[in-house]
């Protein structure tokens, strides 16, 4: 990534809709040329553009960080649990825990039977702490531009 990237970048992180008629003159090109250039870092893998949400404000009140200790291979209870919608992320780690899972549920309920219905029944978990969010204080995805 060079300077005009990270420019580009810059821009789209403060307004994920601005169009290319603004990006372009904004980053020092024409409008056909940030486009192409935008085009490049996601067909490269380097950039997603996504609508994000607050999962709090779509009525799914229960959000929790799952901390599991594996036996075995963490990759394939990562594939397993990401299968199903109420995980957000999953993150392969070392330390005290193999994989932190995000979870986004209706109710407290609900989280209770996805944690005891379908986490600790997946082969190679060998244990599960919950770690519910009463809010998100910060969330941010303003990296790699400086």
């Amino acid at each position: 990534m060079d300077d005009t990237d990270r420019a580009i970048l810059r821009e789209l992180q403060a307004d994920g809709r601005i169009p290319y008629a603004e990006l372009g003159p904004k980053v020092g090109l024409s409008p056909s040329a940030a486009r192409l250039r935008l085009q490049r870092l996601i067909d490269t893998g380097t950039v997603q553009v996504v609508g994000v949400t607050d999962p709090m404000a779509m009525g799914r009140q229960t959000m929790a960080l799952l901390g599991l200790r594996i036996e075995g291979d963490p990759r394939a209870v990562a594939d397993e649990l990401s299968r199903h919608d109420e995980v957000v992320y999953a993150v392969l780690t070392s330390g005290r825990f193999d994989l932190f899972v995000e979870i986004v549920c209706g109710r407290s309920r609900d989280l209770l039977d996805f944690i005891n219905d379908v986490v600790r029944p997946v082969e190679g978990v060998a244990s599960v702490e919950n770690f519910p969010y009463f809010a998100i204080h910060t969330h941010r995805f303003m990296w790699g531009v400086d």
